[in-house]
């Protein structure tokens, strides 16, 4: 029965630090992103409610119903005579919307919900973005330190043998602290991965919305290539055609000078007064009993014909337009610094001489033994050390870069064109 108890134990520990770390590919962490991210989920409230704003443009103004009481019969000395020989009258009205404000202001609406489903959109681009550079962030990060504690672990190994060779008089001291030294400068570089990894571990996590301790996991192809060999960059004019048909946020600006048109045409129809049309019931009160009417009134368009929102909405409307110019620009500029940036990392990764990296890793092992045998220095093998450690961490770091600036043009563009 104890060994039933302790391997339960074991068990739901081993359970547990399971469910502590979170292994996914990134399109896992796509999905995951959009299934748990509170501000995805809060944008799709904000595009329901501008929806229902239609809804209300499109309703008619109420009826208005008015009725008038004798309160006190003087001649009779009656309160509240309103029987068939007192007094009383009703007045019914309604307004009717001129102008055509009513279609005016639902088409204000419908745009508004357009332009709250590009910048849902854009939301989403930006956030994407953001997960996706962080995902191959902590990977490469992950990569580097699990390199460094591997190198480590081998160096703690020859410490221990050296320490036991110091004491007994074959090595001296200047060797044996030179290689301590070489551990407390790897802790350090350490120390600043792991502080690295934190930030990108707590982005990743707060896009997720999971506490687990995050494990990405990256195909060996695009971890080594990045890019598969067929995708190649599109031209500038062909991605600055793309973004600007694509991009939400140009088509949310475009959406704003739509609306801000629509503004000053309803603007312009509110200088027209609405029309009130209705019928009236008087018992007593009028030249005949019973009397019935219709009721027309209009308010006379003499002092205010709404100029100064007329006005205003004309400016803004100029304004908007020069914003618009203004996005277009800086889209372009965005495309086109993505793409130069793509550039540079490739003649940068594409100066690397493919066997560079297994011929570094099969010599770092045999200075490792050769160190062992003492048939290398301590200065060679200190400097191969931390060469080793440089250039692989570098490696790793511009890995990062390019596959970065891919996803940075997929960014700008607002479509995936490098995956």
């Amino acid at each position: 029965m104890k060994l039933i108890y302790l391997f339960l134990i074991l068990l739901a520990g081993h359970v547990a630090s399971a469910q502590d770390t979170l292994t996914l590919t990134l399109p896992q962490a796509d999905s995951l992103f959009l299934q748990r991210n509170l501000l995805a989920l809060a944008g799709r409230f904000q595009i329901e409610a501008s929806q229902a704003y239609i809804q209300q443009a499109r309703l008619w103004d109420n009826p208005n119903l008015s009725g008038e009481f004798n309160l006190y019969n003087s001649p009779d000395r009656k309160f509240f005579d309103i029987g068939g020989n007192g007094q009383k009258a009703f007045a019914l009205q309604q307004t009717i919307v001129l102008a055509g404000k009513r279609s005016k202001r639902v088409a204000l609406a419908i745009e508004n919900v357009r332009l709250t489903e590009f910048q849902f959109a854009d939301l989403l681009r930006s956030l994407k973005f953001t997960l996706r550079s962080r995902f191959y962030t902590l990977f490469f990060l992950q990569n580097t330190l699990a390199m460094y504690r591997q190198q480590e672990d081998r160096l703690v190994e020859i410490i221990a043998a050296f320490d036991r060779q110091f004491n007994k008089n074959n090595v001296s001291l200047r060797e044996l602290v030179r290689l301590k030294a070489l551990r407390f400068q790897i802790n350090n570089d350490q120390l600043e991965l792991e502080l690295q990894l934190t930030e990108a571990q707590r982005d990743l996590r707060n896009l997720l919305q999971t506490p687990a301790v995050l494990k990405p996991l990256v195909p060996p192809l695009q971890a080594g290539q990045l890019v598969r060999q067929s995708s190649q960059p599109p031209t500038v004019d062909e991605a600055i055609a793309l973004a600007l048909d694509n991009r939400p946020d140009v088509r949310g600006a475009e959406s704003i000078v739509k609306q801000s048109d629509l503004n000053y045409s309803l603007q312009k129809s509110l200088a027209v007064p609405d029309m009130r049309l209705g019928g009236l019931f008087d018992q007593n009160g009028s030249y005949i009993p019973r009397y019935t009417a219709l009721t027309v009134a209009i308010d006379l368009p003499l002092l205010n014909k709404n100029q100064g929102n007329i006005r205003a909405a004309r400016a803004l409307s100029e304004y908007n337009r020069v914003l618009q110019r203004n996005k277009r620009l800086e889209v372009e500029n965005e495309v086109r610094a993505a793409l130069q940036k793509i550039q540079k990392v490739n003649e940068a990764f594409q100066g690397i001489d493919p066997q560079f990296v297994d011929q570094f890793f099969e010599l770092n092992q045999s200075i490792f033994r050769q160190f062992e045998k003492r048939n290398v220095s301590l200065v060679e093998f200190v400097d191969f050390f931390q060469s080793y450690l440089d250039n692989t961490r570098q490696l790793n770091r511009i890995r990062a870069e390019r596959i970065n600036a891919f996803q940075e043009l997929n960014y700008s563009v607002g479509v995936d064109l490098m995956k």
